[in-house]
């Protein structure tokens, strides 16, 4: 051995919602037997200088017998995980002219090692996979667990490994590593809750079409057992299949929230959440462990839908914190490990009781009466703020059903709501729901709907309102396949954004 050798190789880790290419520097020297590690390494892998002195020793080679000094670099980002064992392993092995890594440094190397010598998955394997094409790098290994999901990142060579011996063999060109075994066919089967499941409930299936060909948030209010829940599962049916881009977005929250569901494909079906209602702020936002983030339900149900059922039982200050990423899409965390946004672009779906028994306005052929007390009813609905009622585009009342009519199956549904998406798409771009003010008041809308605006923005006062109106309107004259809305469109906007608790309560 020289008296000096050096090597160098690339990995990654997280750093709060993104993934961050590291440079590994290897240096073996005469000395003695020592492994130091130097660039804001936390405990975990710290740990890694143990775990790859194990892997190598019992994959058939040799640990060097002098002094190893190992940095990361860049020395002022604080590292985290386990990802960086293997790279160190191959580092190490370079600098003590084992391997040669030459070729090596135009790939990014990420994964555990066991003590045996396997190479374990690691949590955000597509993030950093992200962060690897991003920074210019055209090839990965990772763990062969993770080969199918990184592989959705466009215009990046994966290579899967399943031991440290397999990815020396890669690294020095002797082994191809495992790929991905179906790139060419990745749809994803829709597999949610079936709209024909429904029955009757007419008024509750429009407000459902109408929500999801705008991506409008809902609130509807009803009676136990009139259908609420069974509505907001079946939501995600009717949407449209996400884009490449936004699968991979999905994918990456879900990852670093530990999330082991592994999705390929072209497709991904949006994310559904529903937490229960003893669920923290925190639960629902996210928190921050030591710089690692840990994505709430908000976040989870990016691009999807976020479904509070009971939500005057969530806590109140869990239900305010909504308000700011159901304007912005996003939820700005300012923690002392970690500040940021962390994407939080959803759908909100609210299902309340009229009343604390359930059963205000329900029908007397049901048996069943409210003697909740008025005050108890005001205080009931006053749990969910006004403020954040007014950030909700669709609001309506369902009664109990009658008959036993099925309806439409989802998959009918689903192609006028692609339709009428496509319409707006290509009127400006986006949904109807995430069309900015500015843009809004520059589309005309038929004369005698502008006058229902203008004498609805008189006597409501609430600019906001308005728009969210006029946003409706505009989607039901894209699921009616007309040119602007019309006053008819305008009278159905108005009977959908109807308060849910009337005076008397």
């Amino acid at each position: 051995m020289c008296e000096m050798a050096l090597a160098q190789v690339t990995g990654a880790v997280i750093a709060g919602m993104t993934g961050t290419v590291v440079t590994v520097e290897v240096d073996v020297a005469q000395g003695l037997p020592t492994v130091g590690l130097v660039g804001l390494a936390d405990t975990s892998i710290g740990e890694a200088r143990q775990r790859a002195r194990c892997a190598v020793g019992n994959t058939g080679l040799r640990w060097p017998l002098g002094r190893v000094t190992i940095g990361l670099s860049p020395a002022h980002v604080r590292k985290h995980g386990t990802g960086l064992d293997l790279p160190i392993a191959i580092g190490v092995l370079a600098a003590d002219d084992q391997i040669d890594v030459d070729r090596g440094t135009s790939f990014v190397i990420v994964g555990e090692l066991g003590l045996d010598g396997q190479v374990r998955s690691i949590p955000g394997a597509i993030t950093v996979a992200c962060a690897a094409q991003q920074a210019g790098f055209d090839r990965i290994v990772v763990p062969a667990d993770h080969v199918g999901e990184c592989s959705r990142v466009p215009n990046l060579d994966v290579v899967g490994v399943r031991s440290l011996e397999e990815a020396v063999g890669v690294v020095a060109g002797d082994h191809t590593g495992i790929r991905d075994s179906n790139p060419g066919n990745r749809r994803r089967v829709r597999t949610e809750p079936d709209l024909a499941d429904v029955v009757d409930q007419l008024e509750g299936r429009r407000a459902l079409e109408i929500a999801a060909a705008g991506r409008h948030s809902l609130a509807m209010i009803g009676s136990p057992g009139v259908g609420k829940t069974l509505l907001a599962e079946r939501l995600p049916g009717i949407l449209p299949d996400l884009s490449a881009s936004e699968s991979v977005d999905v994918m990456s929250i879900h990852a670093l929230a530990g999330g082991t569901d592994e999705v390929t494909g072209q497709d991904a079906r949006p994310p559904f959440q529903a937490p229960h209602h003893s669920s923290s702020p925190a639960a629902l936002l996210g928190s921050v462990s030591g710089g690692s983030v840990r994505p709430g339900a908000v976040s989870l149900a990016h691009r999807g839908v976020l479904f509070l059922d009971e939500a005057p039982e969530f806590p109140r200050n869990a239900l305010e914190a909504l308000r700011q990423p159901m304007e912005s899409g996003a939820v700005s965390l300012h923690r002392a490990g970690w500040s940021g946004d962390v994407p939080a672009d959803f759908q909100l779906i609210i299902a309340a009781n009229p009343c604390p028994c359930g059963y205000r306005h329900a029908p007397r052929s049901l048996a069943r009466h409210c003697d909740c007390p008025p005050t108890a009813v005001g205080s009931y609905a006053r749990r969910i703020s006004g403020p954040l009622l007014d950030r909700i585009d669709l609001r309506i009342r369902l009664q109990p059903v009658i008959g036993a009519k099925r309806g439409e199956a989802s998959r009918e549904v689903a192609a006028r709501v692609i339709e009428a998406r496509e319409r707006a798409l290509h009127r400006w771009g986006s949904t109807n729901a995430m069309v900015g003010p500015s843009t809004l008041l520059e589309t005309a809308l038929e004369s005698d709907a502008q006058a229902i605006v203008d004498r609805y923005l008189e006597t409501s006062g609430g600019m906001r309102s308005t728009q969210r109106l006029v946003k409706v309107a505009w989607t039901l004259a894209d699921l009616g396949g007309s040119v602007r809305p019309g006053a008819s469109h305008m009278r159905e906007a108005l009977e959908l954004h109807q308060p849910l608790w009337d005076d008397a309560s």
